[in-house]
């Protein structure tokens, strides 16, 4: 049964959109893939918007995956599995999961006033090592009170948990109204003394690295030690309600503002020639590539391709032409928008006449727009 709010107005808030912070909470898209080995350093790998961070050679090694598992009402969920172990770590060792959230999204919080609003976590979780965890909301526009932390437990193993947290504003250092960092969520799985060797301030912001995940379990001492969580919520007020379950479509469309993949996923064509782009041949040896965005990005895009650039090439007149570079114009030429490519041959192109950008018959290639934060 869901648990109505009233607002000052005396309307039930619980009947509108948006009242998830969280982007992708359901696990539901995943542009990268959906599986990821060897993961010795932090990225993104698997599922959109969640982040794996960690100390390089002192965590572990783990894989990701999105997971076609999930408690009632929830078909996906993100994993980690250990697969080699660390039982004895360093002082500085850390490895936790983050989603990190658009500033200007937050304004209504109210942070750095009296007013701060009071926010709501709700996530359901799944582990064989039962124990303490630790989960910390940070404010990356704080001055010196950057987190706020709180322990939960997961107690039966291998058993979907639902777990609910309070947390209160922060009166003491607003969030900025721009499109960088504001808030993260922060899910630890271990910690070196560094960050779990202090003090356990529930719901407190503090400033103090080792007081941020004091007690937490090490995921990593054993191999086929996992972690897994879906329906992730964060939403404004003391009551966590339903989940807000929203479409692929919307869900999809959110995580283009951060990253876009272009590819032959889930359709009925293949990557082997796929289309990218349309140019503007320049001269016989240079095109410029016109693609477009998806939605508005949060920032001007990085490029992100194969890292073969013979997986690309122009066709010119019916005739595929190698590139030999390809590299994604800034300033004042691309945009958040509208993405620019200088795609350079050694000859064979047009001069004054068109071409596209292909997949030059690369089954699992892509082209892909990074604005990550």
């Amino acid at each position: 049964m869901a648990v109505s709010r009233i607002d000052e107005a005396g309307l039930n808030i619980n009947q509108y959109g948006n009242r998830n912070l969280i982007i992708n909470g359901a696990m539901q898209v995943a542009q990268r893939g959906t599986s990821s080995t060897g993961i010795t350093s932090q990225g993104y790998r698997t599922v959109d918007r969640f982040k794996i961070t960690m100390q390089a050679g002192n965590a572990g090694t783990w894989t990701e995956t999105q997971e076609s598992d999930g408690p009632s009402g929830f078909s996906n969920s993100q994993k980690v599995l250990c697969t080699t172990a660390n039982a004895s770590l360093g002082s500085g060792a850390y490895f936790f999961i983050s989603q990190h959230m658009e500033a200007q999204n937050f304004q209504h919080l109210d942070y750095g006033s009296s007013g701060a609003k009071t926010l709501a976590l709700s996530f359901y979780v799944k582990s064989n090592k039962t124990g303490t965890y630790n989960f910390e909301l940070s404010n990356s526009d704080a001055s010196s009170l950057y987190y706020n932390t709180h322990q939960y437990t997961i107690s039966s193993a291998n058993t979907w948990e639902k777990k609910t947290i309070i947390i209160t504003g922060s009166t003491s250092d607003a969030i900025d109204n721009n499109n960088q960092k504001g808030l993260n969520v922060t899910f630890w799985l271990l910690a070196g003394t560094d960050y779990s060797g202090g003090t356990y301030n529930e719901n407190t912001w503090h400033g103090t690295e080792a007081n941020r995940a004091v007690g937490n379990v090490n995921l990593a001492d054993a191999t086929n030690n996992y972690w897994q969580i879906t329906g992730v919520q964060l939403e404004v007020g003391d009551t966590a309600t339903d989940f807000e379950h929203r479409t692929f479509a919307d869900e999809l469309a959110r995580c283009h503002r951060y990253y876009q993949r272009v590819s032959e996923t889930g359709g009925s064509g293949s990557n082997n020639y796929l289309r990218y782009g349309i140019g503007s041949n320049l001269s016989t040896t240079q095109s410029e590539i016109h693609v477009q965005s998806m939605v508005p990005m949060r920032a001007d895009p990085t490029l992100e391709t194969t890292g073969t650039l013979s997986n690309y090439a122009l066709y010119d007149s019916d005739s595929v032409v190698a590139l030999t570079a390809l590299v994604l114009e800034s300033g004042g030429h691309g945009t958040n928008q509208r993405f620019i490519l200088d795609g350079q041959v050694s000859s064979g192109l047009t001069d004054g006449g068109a071409c596209q950008l292909i997949n030059n018959n690369n089954s699992t290639g892509y082209l892909a727009f990074s604005a990550e934060l």
